[in-house]
């Protein structure tokens, strides 16, 4: 749970029971042993006087796991961490967990289940939830747990277990999974629901039944009958031990998932690659056939994964409170995103002044205490990460005793944690496999709280530091210590008996968790996104310059996935995740059952939509990429605000700079004079970056460069190019429009690009490019009449995959041979003028034979249009939403183009006439 201000206990908009309590002293350590890491070390021990994990009344405690799980890293800040820690001291179960569709807490008697479908509006109408109720009890008769312990676990799915001595129960649940797998023994299955329920099919050993207007499928082995008496639903298991139940989208997919109740999730993995500017994941469950031999399963994407998939998705959906989720039947899908910008610093640009810099700069290196009197592990990272920022800067502008300074700092602060003894150091705790930092804060140590946001401003700085003194970041010098931190919080290893796998990551959920228990009645939580994205940078940029490409990649993996999980559950972008009674455009904080306007320390607007911006950095520009959600949150923070942002204008300036840089540019001008930055802001840096992006406009995330390291942005039509290069030789940088970008060594570039845009793919033969006319039609011929048409409004209704009043344009007679490995392109000029929310749709038909009968559709992701007045381009990369059928051969064949709107409560236009406006069919 971010912290980053002290916060008063009347500021919280949780109900006071789930507020964390106060802490007591821990027994005073034995004497530490020091552990060398090159010239750096930890210690073994924490200091005297300081705590470790405790409950909430300052009891030690120890992973709470079965001993088959013992000595292996608990995973705490996960979505299920409650299992394994037990932060109250009365509850040695669980807490609320949110798998969704499904959420779970165990009990003494088995897994309480609950599909919750319907938003609560709390907190006097400042959060929504999708709470936790129970709408049945997974159990066995007779089953009275003392507790509830973990037993094994992978990257998106946890096996609780119970035992009373005489039944044992394991059950293994987890993100996107509609199915609850048990193994039990001691006992018969039991199925006890919350109200009587409604049997809507009983097959035997296959029982359909409803409770509180859900559906759930109760599977047993074959030859076994289910009894229902009441509320408690049981059978024997026929000398099995094995049964499983799960909630269905609706009674007519019983069959369905009948057929893989019985392949039972044993584990689950993501693996991931970048290259050329594209980051791709596949998400792999692995099973186990306990009758016949399916292996396949059944997954529940949420909105950030679909979003980014091509693989087919059933009609089948659930509700949860990151919006809808889509049924994949596969036991694997993979998701393809564009890689995320990232920049050491902005480049340098002619309107930036030397002079009014270098006197900004000079305030921050020479200040007389430039660390602000931080001690703790998050004010010194807030102070290291406002000092990295400055030297690039410092160092475009020639100013390299500034920057040498600097780096001194830097190097200094960071040597000085990354020893064992002083004042300040990092301790390992070898019950909990986890490196913190003392002095600690914000429950940091107690509570296991934040690392990823705290240690990510260290390993950001130390890249800055990587960047000009490799010899400093060597594993023999100080890079040992920067790589143990990294493994602490971002461990890409799933085989190191020392850290977990991606402690704070959740992989599926598409973002990280900052709460080390996960101990409330809402789940886990996270506030600061950008500060988990602030990490991811740190990892880009620390794996480009030490060429560690390894933890490069998983950077971009990890920025890629959450930005898009932080623009639809932070900002919902595309306005199709939060309820329409929260009534806000922004959250503060996300849960596991929903999301807050607040933070853990204030209700002040500008903290409440500054606190998922800061820390502003070159690892920032993903925000660009949804620029109509900046235009949104900027206009709610000032409406809640009364106003302009008064104390944190810096980082809301710079927030809006990256949509609109010359409304940012006006207010800096205007108020520049008379304010105190934010604490891990400096004047110098919010001028540079207001100022660069004023000069080379907005972050252009439709262009991606073949390096993580660059970045694209456009104004008034024009791109600019920018890249750094880590590397000790120069290379050419390729954009995906086709620009090129020469780089010298261990420097940034920028520039308008070179080479020609050969479009969304190769440019084929004039036969394979059709030109929109207005009159609904499709032709090869140039030298047309620009126009444009009317895309009808979508009515204020949903229609995403849906057509509704399309433009429809097509073309008969067409004949061609279908290149092997090609795809549908386009490139639409779309235009939503000043209206707000509009989102415009396209589907591509083809009729192999002309016959009537269209034998291939693909629909493609809608394409959301800012309401600035000027053409905008939707293209193919938006991605397949959804397609059926196959191409083929073309023998007198029709092609059709479909357009509408599917969001949005105005017209748009889309051009017509032009050259522009093409559809490219992969024929020869």
């Amino acid at each position: 749970m971010a912290v980053p201000h002290p916060r008063p206990a009347a500021a919280l908009v949780l109900a006071a029971a789930l507020a964390a309590a106060g802490l007591g002293p821990a027994a005073t350590p034995a004497a530490a042993a020091t552990v060398p890491v090159g010239a750096g070390s930890y210690s073994d021990t924490r200091p005297a006087g300081t705590s470790g994990p405790t409950t909430n009344t300052g009891t030690p405690v120890t992973p709470k796991v079965t001993p088959a799980a013992q000595g292996k890293p608990v995973p705490t800040n996960d979505w299920w961490s409650s299992l394994a820690f037990q932060r109250y001291g009365d509850n040695p179960y669980s807490t609320p967990m949110y798998g969704h569709p499904l959420t779970y807490q165990a009990t003494a008697g088995g897994l309480d289940v609950g599909y919750p479908t319907s938003p609560a509006i709390v907190g006097e109408g400042r959060q929504y939830e999708f709470a936790h109720k129970r709408d049945l009890t997974l159990g066995l008769t007779g089953l009275n747990s003392p507790d509830t312990k973990a037993d094994a676990w992978s990257d998106w799915t946890v096996t609780p277990y119970w035992s009373d001595g005489t039944r044992t129960l394991r059950t293994t649940i987890g993100h996107g999974s509609p199915f609850v797998y048990a193994q039990g023994s001691g006992g018969n299955a039991q199925i006890t629901t919350a109200s009587a329920p409604t049997v809507f099919a009983d097959q035997g050993n296959v029982l359909g039944i409803t409770v509180a207007g859900h559906h759930y499928a109760l599977f047993a082995p074959a030859g076994t009958d289910w009894n229902v008496s009441g509320t408690t639903v049981s059978t024997a298991l026929g000398g099995k031990n094995y049964f499983s139940l799960a909630v269905l989208p609706s009674t007519d997919a019983l069959a369905t998932f009948k057929k893989y109740a019985f392949s039972f999730v044993t584990g689950s993995r993501v693996d991931w690659s970048t290259t050329g500017g594209t980051v791709r994941a596949t998400y792999t469950l692995t099973t186990e056939a306990k009758e016949g031999t399916e292996r396949g399963t059944l997954q529940a994407l949420y909105r950030h994964q679909w979003l980014h998939t091509s693989d087919a998705l059933t009609p089948y959906t659930y509700v949860s409170p990151r919006g809808t989720m889509k049924v994949r039947e596969s036991a694997s899908f993979t998701t393809v995103q564009k890689a995320a910008p990232v920049l050491p610093g902005l480049p340098r640009t002619a309107d930036v002044d030397t002079a009014a810099l270098r006197a900004r700069l000079n305030e921050a290196a020479y200040a007389s205490d430039p660390f602000s009197g931080a001690v703790d592990t998050y004010w010194t990272g807030k102070a290291l990460g406002k000092l990295a920022q400055l030297v690039p800067l410092a160092d475009q502008i020639g100013e390299t005793a500034t920057r040498d300074r600097l780096l001194s700092l830097l190097k200094g602060r960071l040597q000085d944690w990354f020893t064992a003894g002083g004042a300040n150091e990092f301790s390992y705790d070898p019950a909990w496999k986890t490196l913190t930092g003392y002095p600690a804060s914000y429950g940091s140590d107690t509570e296991l709280n934040d690392h990823h946001f705290h240690y990510g401003y260290y390993v950001y700085a130390a890249a800055i530091v990587a960047q000009y003194d490799q010899a400093w970041a060597a594993d023999s010098a100080w890079g040992g210590m920067v790589k143990t931190l990294v493994r602490d919080t971002a461990n890409p290893a799933r085989t190191d008996g020392a850290f977990p796998f991606l402690r704070g990551f959740d992989v599926y959920a598409g973002h990280s968790w900052a709460s080390g228990h996960q101990g409330f009645a809402a789940g886990n939580n996270q506030e600061s996104s950008s500060e988990s994205t602030n990490l991811s940078a740190a990892l880009v940029l620390w794996g480009s310059a030490t060429g560690d490409t390894a933890l490069r990649d998983l950077g971009s993996y990890l920025l890629a996935t959450e930005g898009e999980a932080i623009a639809q559950y932070w900002f919902d972008a595309d306005q199709q995740v939060f309820p329409a009674s929260f009534g806000h455009d922004t959250a503060g904080m996300v849960w596991g059952s929903g999301a807050a306007y607040a933070t853990w320390w204030t209700a002040n607007p500008e903290e409440i939509h500054g606190i998922n911006v800061l820390p502003v950095t070159g690892g920032s520009l993903h925000l660009g990429g949804h620029k109509e959600a900046i235009r949104r949150n900027i206009a709610e923070m000032e409406r809640e605000n009364g106003g302009a942002a008064v104390e944190w204008r810096d980082i809301l300036w710079e927030f809006q700079s990256l949509a609109d840089p010359a409304a940012a540019k006006t207010k800096w001008d205007a108020g520049n004079g008379g304010y105190t930055p934010e604490a891990g802001e400096s004047k110098a840096h919010t001028y540079h970056w207001i100022t660069t992006l004023a000069a080379l406009g907005a972050p252009d995330t439709s262009v991606t460069g073949d390096i993580p390291t660059s970045a694209v942005f456009t104004k008034a039509g024009v791109r600019t190019y920018a890249a750094h290069n880590h590397g000790s030789s120069a290379r050419t940088v390729t954009f995906s429009d086709g620009k090129t970008l020469t780089v010298p060594a261990r420097s940034t570039a920028t520039g308008t690009g070179t080479g020609t845009d050969p479009g969304p793919d190769p440019e084929p033969s004039t036969g394979n490019t059709f030109r929109l006319r207005s009159g609904g039609v499709l032709t090869t011929a140039t030298g047309g009449t620009p126009g444009s048409d009317t895309i009808p409004s979508a009515g204020g209704t949903n229609h995403d995959g849906t057509p509704y009043k399309p433009l429809v344009y097509e073309v008969r007679g067409v004949n061609g041979t279908l290149r092997s490995g090609g795809t549908t392109a386009f490139r639409l000029p779309v235009d939503a003028g000043t209206a707000v929310g509009l989102g415009q749709q396209v589907r591509i038909s083809y009729d192999l034979t002309g016959d009537g009968t269209f034998d291939r559709t693909e629909t493609y992701h809608y394409f959301a249009t800012d309401p600035i007045q000027g053409w905008e381009e939707y293209n193919q990369t938006r991605g397949l939403r959804a397609a059926t059928g196959g191409l083929g051969n073309l023998t007198n064949g029709t092609v059709r183009l479909e357009v509408w709107s599917a969001i949005g409560n105005a017209d748009s236009r889309l051009q017509t006439g032009t050259d522009t406006a093409v559809v490219v069919i992969p024929y020869d």
